[in-house]
């Protein structure tokens, strides 16, 4: 089988509407790669998944949307990269839900380099956004790629950091993989694209929808070996994402302000909750210098028939 056909059956696997990734996961443990799956019968898949959820896999025709996604993985610097690839990114193996496959603008190399995700605020303060860019500027500078959601604001800054650094960024979105979002981001997401790495987990032409973006942000957090908050009000989503990394164990951190400032609430409720206090990037670097703790590690090992087991330990 040639790698445009294997691609093919992945990108069949993850475009059918109503087969999620749990249900992927639960095919992939139980058959291995895609083509084993799609060559089972009916009932043997009816046995793992259900009777819903084989009609569904079974009877949904999306060529078309296949067709499209290869095409697109056709073009310069643009990559879809599968669980049974080599350049997947090993953290995300370590989250208990990591997506099956993902679509890559950039530089491959960044996907398995150590990073520390940034993330805060969208609405900053002066001193926020200038905090963000030069602590991601001066991580960077230590080796660190810079992760974060390309988002207004501090995710923002902590981009520009980094390239103004060593370039060494890492942008996952919660849109298709070629839109840009939000706009007022364009020339920093084509900037990044050139010189750091674009990831989405969504198929090509995902619009923007306000459910996509926790999904997105438990990449952000599994990608990088710790989390660090810099700006964040009390109903912040960098919230969620310090509390996924807290799950996936993550080291989480945050930047103090001024207790006269909203936006230095959710930051000193993290610090409460036991996220370590920040002041120099040395800070972060310190803390980073150990192994990540782990929970729970998906390993695709393969056998001399390259057939994927999942392990867990």
């Amino acid at each position: 089988m040639t790698y445009g056909e294997s691609l093919s059956s992945w990108l069949r696997l993850t475009l059918i509407p109503g087969i999620g990734g749990e249900t992927q996961r639960k095919l992939l443990a139980a058959f291995g790669l895609p083509e084993a799956v799609f060559s089972s019968s009916r009932s043997t898949l009816r046995d793992v998944i259900g009777d819903r959820s084989t009609r569904l896999l079974l009877d949904t025709v999306n060529e078309e949307a296949v067709a499209s996604a290869c095409a697109w993985s056709k073009g310069q610097g643009q990559h879809i990269i599968t669980l049974a690839d080599p350049d997947y990114p090993q953290a995300l193996l370590e989250i208990p839900d990591p997506p099956t496959l993902i679509y890559v603008r950039g530089r491959l190399e960044l996907l398995n380099r150590q990073a520390l995700a940034i993330v805060g605020s969208r609405n900053p303060t002066p001193q926020g956004a200038l905090n963000a860019e030069r602590f991601a500027a001066a991580l960077s500078d230590a080796g660190l790629v810079i992760a974060s959601g390309l988002a207004l604001g501090i995710d923002a800054a902590a981009h520009r950091g980094a390239l103004a650094s060593s370039g060494d960024t890492l942008a996952l979105i919660g849109t298709g993989i070629d839109r840009i979002y939000p706009a007022r981001n364009r020339e920093l997401a084509l900037e990044i694209g050139t010189r750091g790495t674009i990831i989405s987990e969504f198929p090509i032409g995902t619009p923007v929808s306000s459910a996509n973006f926790p999904r997105r942000n438990r990449l952000i957090s599994g990608i990088a070996r710790g989390v660090l908050v810099v700006e964040a009000a009390m109903e912040s989503g960098s919230l969620i994402t310090a509390r996924l990394a807290g799950e996936q164990g993550r080291e989480v951190f945050a930047i103090p302000g001024s207790i006269h400032s909203p936006q230095s609430r959710g930051c000193h409720k993290l610090i409460k909750q036991g996220a370590k206090l920040v002041e120099t990037a040395q800070d972060v670097l310190r803390n980073c210098a150990g192994a990540p703790h782990r929970r729970r590690v998906w390993l695709w090992c393969m056998t001399a028939v390259r057939h994927p087991i999942n392990c867990f330990h």
